[in-house]
């Protein structure tokens, strides 16, 4: 570590390069390693809450899934979320998991060797999955090729697939020998319309088949994100997809940042939505533990929040209209991934800086006890909403706003 000229120690600096949280994986890590005991387990359950009046419990992995860990160099780690006893229902127990993962080959390399390299990185994770017994796997965005959208180079359309294609098929044979479910979100090229992009995540069933596809519906125009150069907002709604395992949905990446994009998919009925994306320190990571917990809360369902990690240097210098000076990457991908329950617990996040594999068993029996308990679909009032925004769409529409009549009067 880098000293200054007093002795100290230059922990940002260091922790700048790798990624890490002043050398350690991430905050959780930090502080169970710098508090006593019971003040860590105050500290933790004012941070992630207890689950169901409980600490969040740790599931021991198997010790195949755990050689893969420590031969491939990824953290893995492994909860448990558990609902109340019921009369009347049995559990409904799955087990999710969720994959981050850094690139492997510069972005100056074929693009076939990057997609392949990815691949072969990305199988040893997917294997640990299957031995940890994973029902539902989920991947981030654009998981097959470097998050190019910042450079606005059309080059980079070139990895696009169709919902078929490549590395839907690498995953189809995983999902068939795992009996698992895998979310595979892909930048999709659209054979059939145009050859147009799209941003898309295919759900591949626990048989090797296509379920189905969901196209990202909020793109992002802010700072070096530039998505708007190679695809526009998706046509395909606010899908949920019932699998052997439960009713799941996709809200891809800056639809985090869309309550009602949230909203829809629990008014489809979904028990577990996925949140794969690709965000940097800089731009969000104050928001990244709100964001998906609140969802969470507000629609009594699961969320799995996935985000990539790295830093990913491309060959040409841009710039995005922000003032910025010209600059090769996009910062720090903080990776962190985890997971939010319908009662307000979540899972310490996983590295944020290293790949990982992040496990939990969740009976989604919590999220009709959440529902039960607080009424929110009861109390929501969706039709003084709906007409809210049936007057904001109209042309004509002036706000609701009734000023102090004193405000603007003229003085005597």
């Amino acid at each position: 570590m880098e000293m200054t000229e007093n002795g100290q120690a230059t922990e940002e600096a260091a922790a700048a390069r790798d990624g890490s949280i002043c050398g350690y994986e991430s905050l959780d890590r930090l502080l169970r390693d710098n508090l006593n005991p019971q003040v860590f387990q105050e500290v933790s359950r004012l941070l992630i809450g207890l689950n169901c009046g409980r600490t969040l419990e740790v599931v021991p992995l198997a010790d195949s899934a755990k050689a893969l860990s420590s031969d491939c160099n990824f953290d893995i780690q492994a909860f448990r979320f558990t609902a109340d006893k019921e009369l009347l229902r049995e559990p409904q127990v799955v087990r999710v998991g969720l994959i981050q993962n850094s690139i492997v080959r510069p972005t100056t390399d074929s693009f076939q060797d990057q997609k392949r390299a990815i691949h072969q990185k990305v199988k040893p994770m997917i294997d640990a999955a299957g031995a940890s017994g994973v029902n539902i796997l989920c991947l981030q965005e654009a998981w097959m090729m470097p998050f190019a959208f910042c450079t606005r180079e059309k080059r980079w359309c070139e990895f696009a697939e169709p919902i078929d294609g490549e590395s839907t098929r690498f995953l189809q044979d995983l999902a068939k020998k795992y009996n698992m479910v895998i979310v595979n979100p892909i930048l999709e090229r659209d054979v059939n319309h145009g050859e147009t992009i799209w941003n898309t995540a295919v759900i591949i069933g626990n048989h090797g088949n296509i379920i189905g596809k969901h196209r990202k519906n909020h793109i992002p125009r802010v700072g070096d994100f530039n998505e708007s150069t190679y695809y526009m907002e998706g046509n395909t709604g606010h899908p949920v997809f019932e699998t052997a395992y439960g009713k799941i949905a996709v809200n891809i990446c800056y639809g985090r940042h869309h309550p009602l994009n949230w909203l829809a998919f629990g008014l489809n009925g979904a028990e577990i939505v996925f949140n794969p994306s690709a965000t940097v320190g800089e731009l969000s990571e104050p928001m990244w533990p709100i964001e998906a917990r609140n969802a969470a809360i507000a629609n009594s369902y699961f969320v799995g929040s996935i985000n990539r990690v790295g830093t990913e240097t491309f060959p040409n210098p841009f710039t995005s209209g922000d003032g910025k000076p010209q600059h090769t990457d996009f910062g720090h991908f903080y990776g962190s991934s985890h997971f939010s329950a319908p009662d307000a617990s979540c899972t310490p996040s996983i590295s944020r800086h290293r790949d990982g594999l992040l496990v939990s068993d969740m009976d989604l029996n919590l999220c009709r006890q959440l529902k039960d308990k607080w009424g929110f679909r009861m109390t929501a009032r969706y039709e003084l909403y709906a007409d809210m925004l049936a007057q904001y769409l109209k042309p004509d529409f002036e706000p609701q706003v009734i000023a102090d009549p004193l405000l603007h009067k003229k003085s005597s």
